[in-house]
């Protein structure tokens, strides 16, 4: 139960140079994988549990069943998180706090980054289906409180509970995709998870206009029953697994191997050392101290009477930046025996810039999807089914071509190259979102083609870039790598969210002012837009004055979203570019294969292309 992890391939080295002494050199160690020092035994039980799952369902049957038990959980969570997210909508504008959207979605997103972290590392000691339990409690509290809230505090306290559900919950089938799939079809295998939005994309409307809008609650709260019954199919096929493993005695021999772990240590100190110093809990409460401290406060301290001097806004970030990040960096540097980032992470570029585009790619989306929904209802005179439809086709149009693209990928065995014209396809997409969004005149087909080419982009750079990842590490590490760049995806969010809801709040009360004479009407259409567009039909003056100043927020935000474009195209080129091969990670990939993608320059990246 320490921090100690071995790399394989390390071990792998100096054996080698012990067996040739007499042309000794230094052993090449991969920059992408931990330097510290364990072996092959000391994997954790969880992982050991998998693999040994794994085994029993290599038949073509068996892995078709247990992906459809995937998608069929992935397509459930989905669907509501389709319905939801224009629900949240309704919610917050039945409160009359419509513009704390972006709190909301920020503080999901803070408290989704930490969780993921953590539960992928318990999913590492107690194993997926443990895992898959715990996650689906949290889901079904999180949307019954949500379903049942009264206010805005009330609701958000739901959202928390709701959000590690989901976030944990996707990592978990993310986790084991990836557990089940080669490196080369590993593309093809995270799709499984975000196929269902080729189907929810029309079909996600339909609902919203039956259960939905000013029935929000019931839209929410009938989930709580639906997800658990999906996960049944695959929970069936885990214990089934299970059942196997323990017929053919293959959990017996991983109990006594791991039993240093467990029964040697005694529960008591197995339990401080898993749930303390392994899940670093204090590094955990710190990361959510330190986001949530700075980034909430920049959604609250706009409005209709700014905030900004006021205590409840002031003091928040003095104790973010001067206190709890500051003791954020010396635990983490100091104390914590497995950090929340380890040093790893930032010694390979391969691991980094994957990060810093998770983060970049949910803060890019963020600038122009925060407010979606509610900009084409009132801005664009969208029915709810069309809009519903509009705000999910990113993520059709992703799925789609990502989807095709994993294919190629499997024959290819490359990444970089589909990645780095994603990346530059983010930046055309947005620039478009400018005008059409943004502009004097308004353009369904515009909006719907520059979402579509946005989608495109994504295709090409989103699940790449997560495949990319993994082939920096080995089947131990594989689970906290990908949470890690699943939480950095959560961190773009909660950046972005604080960012578009900074501006949101501070620039949209002014336009309205400019623009309605009446303080009331003001307050109505910022803090309850959809009541306010009941009342005032399009061809009203008024209306016609909201949708200007809408537009012009809308325009803000997409160029502060166009500007990052360019660090993304950065960060796309300092990847590496490793072989994809017929193995589950990077431990079973022969040396000089690892070698020479490791040593390979940017530069010789572009001179391969000449060849």
């Amino acid at each position: 139960m320490t921090d100690k992890y071995v790399n394989d391939h390390v071990i792998n080295d100096l054996e080698t140079n012990s067996k040739h002494s007499d042309d000794h050199e230094e052993p090449i160690i991969s920059k992408a994988l931990p330097s510290e020092v364990s072996t092959k035994k000391q994997k954790t039980r969880g992982v050991l549990k998998i693999e040994a799952y794994s085994k029993y369902y290599q038949h073509p049957f068996y892995k078709l069943l247990l992906f459809f038990s995937v998608f069929l959980i992935a397509y459930t969570y989905g669907l509501d998180s389709s319905v939801r997210s224009v629900n949240l909508a309704y919610a917050q504008s039945s409160y009359s706090t419509h513009s704390l959207l972006s709190t909301v979605n920020c503080i999901q997103a803070v408290i989704a980054a930490a969780g993921q972290l953590a539960f992928a590392r318990i999913s590492d000691v107690f194993g997926r289906l443990t895992l898959i339990f715990i996650v689906v409690i949290f889901y079904v509290m999180g949307t019954i409180i949500e379903s049942q809230a009264t206010n805005v505090q009330k609701f958000a306290a739901g959202a928390v509970f709701y959000s590690l559900g989901l976030t944990s919950l996707s990592l978990m089938l993310e986790v084991i995709t990836s557990d089940f799939s080669n490196l080369n079809w590993r593309v093809v295998a995270s799709f499984v998870v975000a196929s269902p939005f080729i189907i929810n994309t029309w079909v996600s409307g339909n609902v919203q206009t039956a259960v939905g809008g000013m029935n929000w609650k019931f839209g929410i709260g009938m989930w709580a029953f639906i997800l658990p019954l999906a996960c049944i199919p695959l929970v069936l096929c885990m214990l089934h697994m299970q059942y196997l493993a323990r017929k053919n005695g293959d959990l017996a021999k991983i109990k006594q191997e791991t039993k240093a772990q467990w029964e040697d240590a005694g529960w008591k100190k197995f339990l401080i050392e898993t749930f303390f110093w392994d899940l670093d809990l204090v590094g955990l409460i710190l990361t959510i101290l330190t986001f949530g401290l700075i980034l909430v406060p920049f959604t609250l301290g706009g409005g209709l009477k700014s905030e900004w001097k006021h205590a409840k806004i002031i003091v928040p970030e003095v104790l973010g930046w001067c206190l709890a990040l500051p003791l954020f960096i010396l635990w983490e540097s100091k104390y914590a025996r497995v950090p929340i980032f380890p040093g790893y992470l930032f010694k390979d570029r391969g691991i980094f810039a994957a990060l810093a585009m998770a983060v970049l790619i949910n803060f890019i989306w963020y600038q122009q999807g925060d407010y979606m929904y509610t900009v084409l209802v009132v801005a664009n005179n969208e029915s709810v089914k069309s809009a519903t439809r509009i705000v999910q086709l990113y993520s059709f149009t992703s799925v789609i071509v990502g989807f095709v693209v994993g294919v190629l990928i499997s024959y290819v065995r490359y990444l970089k190259m589909f990645i780095l014209f994603g990346s530059s396809m983010w930046l055309l997409a947005m620039g478009l979102l400018i005008k059409f969004r943004g502009g004097d005149d308004i353009s369904h087909s515009g909006i719907i083609g520059s979402l579509c080419l946005l989608g495109f982009a994504a295709g090409l750079s989103t699940y790449t870039v997560q495949c990319s990842i993994q082939t920096c590490v080995n089947h131990q590490h594989m689970a906290g790598v990908l949470a890690t760049y699943l939480a950095s995806y959560s961190i773009g969010t909660s950046v972005g969210s604080a960012v578009s809801g900074g501006l949101w709040t501070n620039i949209l009360p002014n336009e309205l002012s400019k623009r309605l004479d009446d303080p009331e009407l003001v307050a109505l259409a910022y803090g309850s837009p959809f009541t306010f567009i009941a009342t005032y039909t399009w061809d009203t003056v008024e209306r016609q004055a909201v949708v200007l100043a809408y537009r012009h927020i809308q325009k803000i935000l997409c160029i502060v979203g166009t500007c990052f474009c360019i660090l993304l195209i950065f960060f796309a080129l300092l990847l590496r570019d490793h072989k994809l091969t017929s193995v589950v990670a990077i431990e079973d990939v022969e040396l000089s294969d690892k070698e020479k993608s490791d040593d390979e320059s940017i530069l010789g990246w572009f001179k391969r292309f000449r060849k």
